[in-house]
């Protein structure tokens, strides 16, 4: 193995032989594609943002069946939504004509469909009980009490930063590792505040400032699809690498055929960060629904995640007819240089790349 990477603390921090993470990916990441990952060295990821805990549970229990090697379960903490009568009146007024067309009407109203981890307590209980390796938070953090609580059980915690303030409250809140998430990562951005100015930092920018300003790792994540990539952002002092994208084409992912056909068929690779869909900024392959949303302003759209209640209706309407424009076909910039392989090859053809082997 490369010398570098045997000196590198964030292999023993996460018990991995190679510093790539899998990005989790909720809706996409499947205990098989982490499974697979981890298997093959790397860290495999679970996206539980979207899980109950009964889902939760099950999906670490599958995981641990097919592998013993460390891997992440990753968590959303955002802030509960702000309800406005009018503007979800509004919202699906605006999509009224769109739910026509496919035979079907917006709900009459919209849910909270997925509950942050912030404050909740029957989902820290189960990580305290079945203490996986690695937990990471995606929109912010929970509760200090929370963190403490995971990391003496010797879980190690990871969270997703835009920004150098969200980065420097990161390691003031005691998390292990930073996920430098630059802006051409694809999904949704992890900004602690959204309805707030995005910094709008590009991984090649933000890693570099967080290496000047914090002591803890830097993950870098956003636009890395291969050997080149790893090497670059690892020249400017990330000590690891986490990869969303290149893993949507693996027999593992639970990409839809409609998302892997929408990914052959964007030539260009063109992405479009939009809050139309879910709530939320999120970087998506250019399709309908972002064209539609482009017409209206970020306020205009229900909080994260009623939108997003909203945005599945309509995209399972659509999908219903055969259509696959409005699916939340989430892509980071890089896309256009993704490959299509089993999940273990990609992360040695990955490790290859890098010199690690």
């Amino acid at each position: 193995m490369h010398e570098e990477t045997m000196s590198n603390p964030l292999l023993s921090l996460l018990d991995i032989d190679y510093p790539l993470i899998q990005a989790p990916m909720a809706g996409v990441s499947t205990p098989a594609l982490a499974a697979a990952v981890s298997n093959a060295g790397a860290l495999g990821s679970l996206g539980l943002g979207a899980s109950t805990v009964a889902q939760a549970e099950a999906m670490i229990v599958a995981t641990r069946q097919l592998t013993d090697r460390p891997f992440n379960v990753n968590l959303f903490c955002h802030a509960p939504p702000r309800r406005d009568a009018r503007r979800e009146a509004d919202w699906a007024t605006t999509l009224r004509p769109h739910f026509a067309r496919y035979g079907s009407t917006p709900p009459d109203s919209l849910s909270e469909i997925y509950q942050t981890f912030v404050g909740h307590a029957p989902m820290l209980e189960l990580l305290l009980d079945i203490s996986p390796a690695v937990v990471s938070f995606h929109f912010g953090l929970p509760e200090g009490e929370t963190i403490q609580r995971l990391r003496r059980q010797g879980i190690v915690t990871l969270a997703t930063a835009t920004s150098l303030q969200e980065a420097l409250l990161i390691e003031q809140q005691g998390i292990d590792v930073v996920v430098a998430q630059g802006y051409e990562a694809g999904g949704h951005r992890g900004i602690f505040a959204p309805q707030e100015p995005d910094a709008q930092l590009s991984t090649f920018t933000l890693v570099q400032l967080l290496r000047r300003r914090l002591t803890i790792p830097v993950v870098a994540a956003g636009g890395i699809m291969d050997g080149a990539g790893i090497a670059s952002v690892m020249q400017l002092g990330a000590q690891g690498v986490q990869l969303g994208t290149a893993f949507l084409l693996c027999p593992e992912s639970a990409a839809d055929a409609g998302y892997r056909a929408a990914i052959h068929n964007s030539l260009d690779g063109r992405t479009v960060l939009t809050s139309a869909i879910s709530g939320r900024p999120a970087r998506c392959l250019a399709n309908a629904f972002c064209a539609l949303g482009e017409g209206y302003p970020a306020s205009a759209v229900p909080d994260y995640p009623l939108a997003y209640d909203i945005g599945k209706a309509l995209a399972a309407a659509a999908k219903a007819q055969g259509v696959h424009e409005y699916g939340a076909h989430w892509a980071g910039q890089g896309v256009g240089l993704i490959r299509e392989c089993d999940a273990a090859s990609l992360v040695r053809q990955l490790a290859a790349e890098s010199g690690w082997n």
